[in-house]
């Protein structure tokens, strides 16, 4: 901003300065749009160190527990939660969750140079997409190294248009994995911890993995 300020000085004091000749206007509009660029470019990938400490645990299972949100019935409460680091590709990470026997959930992370993708993978026990699948959204900043937060997309609002609201979080450290979801407006809110230091031996595979649809 300051850097802004002081070539818009510099510019009227050339133009006042009848002795002195004059910058090209196209050439002042370049020099403020690439001042005005470079005051907005983040100091570093904070989407990298989030990525790179979920790679730690490819290949590795976890166990959790609802923090917030779960109520008798609604499919969570009382059912065995695991997470799955299931695939660490280069710019893709896939970690199915599973609840009970409900292996239809996968999350996907798309890494989008300094953004990341977050998308939600629904499929039936045959392995076939679900009615509602692939929403979520993208961060709109580089976020935090142990946090990264996802606004509902174009096409979560068109696929479910009370999602319009969600915002979702992911939080990852040395000790804990944490997946959130609040829906602005409404009461809302949902969360689940997973312990990383204790991992488990799990085999399971989410349904419809590995499989080929025409």
């Amino acid at each position: 901003m300051k850097k802004t300020i002081y070539l818009l000085g510099f510019i009227l004091a050339l133009s006042c300065n009848q002795n002195t000749t004059e910058t090209p206007l196209e050439n002042q509009e370049t020099e403020l749009t690439e001042v005005s660029s470079n005051s907005v470019q983040p100091k570093e990938n904070l989407g990298l160190d989030f990525r790179n400490e979920l790679e730690k645990h490819c290949g590795k299972a976890y166990e959790g527990v609802i923090v917030a949100g779960a109520e008798p019935g609604d499919g969570f409460h009382g059912e065995r939660l695991v997470m799955q680091v299931l695939s660490c590709e280069e710019n893709q990470i896939k970690i199915p969750f599973y609840v009970g026997d409900d292996k239809s959930r996968t999350w996907i992370l798309n890494f989008l140079g300094d953004r990341i993708q977050l998308k939600h993978d629904h499929r039936l026990e045959s392995g076939i997409d679900d009615e509602v699948t692939m929403y979520g959204g993208t961060s709109t900043n580089t976020g935090f190294k142990d946090m990264q937060i996802f606004m509902a997309d174009q096409e979560t609002c068109n696929l479910i248009d009370y999602a319009c609201g969600n915002v979702w979080w992911m939080t990852v450290d040395e000790t804990s994995f944490t997946y959130n979801l609040r829906r602005i407006g409404s009461d809302r809110l949902f969360s689940v911890k997973f312990d990383l230091t204790k991992p488990i031996e799990y085999d399971e595979r989410p349904w419809g993995w590995g499989q080929k649809f025409e």
